[in-house]
């Protein structure tokens, strides 16, 4: 990246409101190229919702949001090239295997994504349980195939909701050591958390 190069995300005074509720109320973001960036609340507190304006998923009320430069709510879908991740959960086939599930997403995204499969579930350690279905996976497991799925797309921004939530200890270190890994690759990620221990440790902003 250069010095005239956007930042991945940039937020200025992002308000959500449904009725009389504020569920959003003036956040500001700036998440720097290499950061592994934690965005720190309790459970309510509006992350979720404020990941969702900067995907484009819903409207904010006030303020703005770019990634790379791009408003989604004005860029559309281009303004998500080189962004992926998941907000809440990600969600799979459970009656297909972890690779189906991959060439699904795959030959949606076109590109080469279908050639970076195997490489994708190298990365996130799930090779031995790629021919598994799903359904039997655990939820630090799915957690990582969720991951596999983003990286199909060579991003240069990884967007992760809570990605620590209900993993074991051996889980959490697992996914620590993941999210390291894809950061010294030059992977920008901004990731959620309720839990201070885990950003503390994970996170550089």
């Amino acid at each position: 990246m250069t010095e005239a190069d956007p930042q991945p995300v940039r937020a200025r005074g992002l308000v959500k409101r449904y009725d009389d509720v504020l569920a959003v109320d003036h956040v500001d973001l700036n998440v720097q190229a290499g950061d592994v960036y934690g965005f720190l609340g309790p459970n309510g507190a509006g992350k979720t919702t404020t990941l969702r304006m900067a995907l484009g998923l819903i409207t904010p009320s006030e303020g703005v949001v770019e990634l790379f430069g791009r408003d989604p709510m004005r860029a559309g879908a281009r303004a998500l090239e080189g962004v992926a991740g998941f907000v809440e959960a990600p969600r799979f086939y459970p009656y297909m295997t972890g690779r189906k599930n991959l060439e699904l997403l795959a030959a949606m995204d076109g590109d080469d994504a279908s050639e970076r499969i195997e490489e994708v579930l190298k990365v996130v350690e799930l090779s031995p349980r790629a021919k598994h279905k799903v359904g039997g996976y655990s939820h630090g497991m799915r957690q990582r195939l969720g991951i596999a799925a983003a990286l199909l797309r060579r991003p240069r921004l990884l967007i992760l909701d809570e990605p620590a939530t209900g993993l074991d200890p051996a889980g959490m270190r697992d996914m620590r050591a993941l999210i390291r890994r894809l950061a010294d690759e030059g992977i920008t990620v901004l990731l959620s958390s309720h839990q201070l221990p885990e950003v503390q440790e994970l996170c550089d902003r």
